[in-house]
This record gives C-alpha cells, sequence and structure tokens, in this order.
C-alpha cells in the first residue's frame, strides 16, 4: 500500500521522530524519506569519504557528526581502519584469514590506520540535546551491537532498529548475529524483517587466477550463488515492552507510523487495538490508528485479487461494482 500520508497522526500529536544513522556513509534509508519532514535525522561516519549530501528540505532538520560511535566506556578518541572500500572501514580489524575464503577479501584490504574521535551514542544525544532516539539504524562494521548497548537508559525510548551482523568472521572480535537477535529479543524487541546478504565463496588466488584468464567480478556473481554472509535486521519494540513502562500514547503512535511504514499491518492493527484498550477507543488519534489500518488492511485484499479481477472487469453488471465498493469501504 502507498500510504498517502505517513507523517499524518505524528503531525497530529506535534511528535518529530529522531532517526539515528549510525555508518551514514551511504546516506539516509529510503524508508525515512517519507517521514523526513517531521523528522530530525542525525547521521555519524568519520570516513566521509562517501558521505552524501543530504538534500535540502529531506529533513525537519539534519546533522552529520564526525566521530566514530563506541560502546559503553569508549574513550574520546578511537583507532579506525580506512579499507580499500569505504563501506568496510571499521574501527575492528578485518579478519584477513576468516575472508580469504571469500571473494570480497579485497574491500577489506587496509589503506590506513588512523585516531579519530568517539563517542556513544548516548553522549552524542545529550550533547545535542535530545532526550531519545525513536528509529536507530546502525551499520558500523563489527560493532552494532555494543553501539546499540551503548545507549544506555535511552535504549528503552527506541522503538525500532536496524543492525547489521555477521555469519562469518569479517573483523575480529566482531558482533555476530546469534547474540545480536538474543539480546535484541531481551530489550524488549521482535524481528520484523531479516535480509540475509552473501558473498561468493572464492579464495583470493582463485580470484587472481580468473582476472588472469579475462573473468571479471561480474561474470564471477553471474556464475556462482553467493553464501550467506551477514544479516540485515530489522526490529519493533513489542507491545508488552511499551505496557511495562507505562509508555505515552505519542509513543504507541510513532512504533504503529513505523510498522505501517514497514509494512507490518498486522502489527499495527495490534497497537490500535492495545493503544484503545490504554487510552480509550474514543481518543482521536487512537480512532485514526485503527482507521488507517483496516484502510490498509481493504487496500491489501484488493491489491491481491485485481490481477484476477480486471480481466473481467468489463463484464461485471455496475450495481455489482458499486456493491463492492460499498462492503469494502464499511
Amino acid at each position: 500500500m502507498k500510504w498517502k500520508n505517513p507523517s499524518e497522526l505524528i503531525a497530529r500529536l506535534n511528535i518529530s521522530p529522531v532517526l539515528v544513522d549510525v555508518g551514514a556513509s551511504g546516506g539516509p534509508p529510503e524508508i525515512w524519506q517519507r517521514i523526513g519532514a517531521s523528522s530530525i535525522y542525525v547521521g555519524f561516519d568519520p570516513d566521509l569519504r562517501e558521505i552524501k549530501t543530504i538534500r535540502d528540505g529531506a529533513f525537519r532538520k539534519s546533522v552529520i557528526v564526525n566521530r566514530a560511535v563506541a560502546g559503553s566506556g569508549a574513550n574520546e578518541t578511537v583507532g579506525f581502519i580506512l579499507t580499500a572500500s569505504p563501506y568496510c572501514s571499521s574501527t575492528l580489524e578485518p579478519d584477513a584469514k576468516s575472508l580469504a575464503d571469500y571473494f570480497i577479501a579485497p574491500f577489506f584490504d587496509v589503506d590506513r590506520k588512523t585516531t579519530v574521535p568517539a563517542t556513544t551514542l548516548d553522549k552524542a544525544l545529550d550533547d545535542l540535546g535530545l532526550p531519545a532516539a525513536h528509529w536507530v539504524k546502525i551499520d558500523s562494521q563489527g560493532t552494532d551491537l555494543r553501539i546499540f548497548m551503548g545507549l544506555g537508559s535511552k535504549l528503552r525510548d527506541v522503538l525500532a532498529a536496524d543492525l547489521e551482523s555477521s555469519l562469518f568472521n569479517m573483523y575480529h572480535d566482531e558482533d555476530m548475529f546469534p547474540e545480536t537477535h538474543r539480546q535484541m529479543m531481551e530489550n524488549g524487541f521482535w524481528l520484523s524483517d531479516l535480509n540475509v546478504v552473501g558473498a561468493v565463496r572464492m579464495r583470493r588466488k582463485t580470484r587472481v587466477a580468473l582476472e588472469a584468464r579475462g573473468f571479471g567480478s561480474g561474470a564471477v556473481h553471474a556464475s556462482i550463488r553467493t553464501s550467506p554472509g551477514w544479516c540485515e535486521a530489522r526490529y519493533l519494540r513489542t507491545i508488552p515492552s511499551l505496557e511495562e513502562r507505562h509508555a505515552p500514547l505519542a509513543d504507541y503512535a510513532l512504533l504503529w507510523t513505523f510498522a505501517m511504514l514497514t509494512g507490518q499491518v498486522g502489527f499495527a492493527l495490534d497497537l490500535a487495538i492495545a493503544a484503545a484498550e490504554r487510552f480509550g477507543q474514543n481518543e482521536e488519534s487512537v480512532a485514526l490508528m485503527h482507521r488507517r489500518t483496516t484502510e490498509a488492511m481493504r487496500f491489501g485484499v484488493v491489491s491481491r485479487l485485481w490481477p484476477i479481477v480486471r480481466p473481467l472487469n468489463s463484464l461485471v453488471p455496475g450495481a455489482v461494482k458499486r456493491g463492492i465498493r460499498q462492503i469494502l469501504s464499511s
């Protein structure tokens, strides 16, 4: 469903979501664009080689912080390793032995090492005068979990989190997916989406031999399947965790907005019902949550049936069409 006005509810409640992007070299997540005009964007990345300019007006307010983000207890500076690909730069040393078995190994070749200013998410938010982060996306190359946990007491205010973690060792002492997933569930989140990304398992010397025979990267990827390498996981906060801390209506509304944006319409309806039980079904914002969710469900039914119905459209009497529209709009 192409939601016409995803900022409708948060505008009604005068909410400005704080969107935190750790590892901002690829630019803000596309999904944030639809609520950008109502949101505050905070991006972090010490490697500015691939920082993309944020379009004027894309967000209500935007800040890029040229610091590395580390877990709790971090020093004011931290060692940072710049790799051949800016997207692989990290505070962790690449695990050359493990990477040697994969086609992507050259991206992790160390260009140079440096020292950069560092902070934690908790301190950075305080320095910016922001009391909370509502949606956190972290792509730190190996330290996503420890950075997220560095939110400290502010962790409870996070309603959505996008984290990346490996299934094999790309860096020494990195945060792996099993532990990341366990801790996220223990902290009141559920797994909303999971994209398993792969890499061709091929030793570097084999790659060199193929390149010498004229096989480029494109040919390799076209002819060889990838193996699971890392997970891009999206987590949403659970309803019980909202209830446990007696969260305000604004949190229910914001989490509902995130659920709708990510296509979790069933969970959004759960939230609408939970909000009605907590704040009363006659509360205008609660009623809007329920109305927009049911509209999305009806649209989903129509969009799935339309490819079947469309060829028969001209054969259906007008009275029947009007009757169907009336049922769907009720």
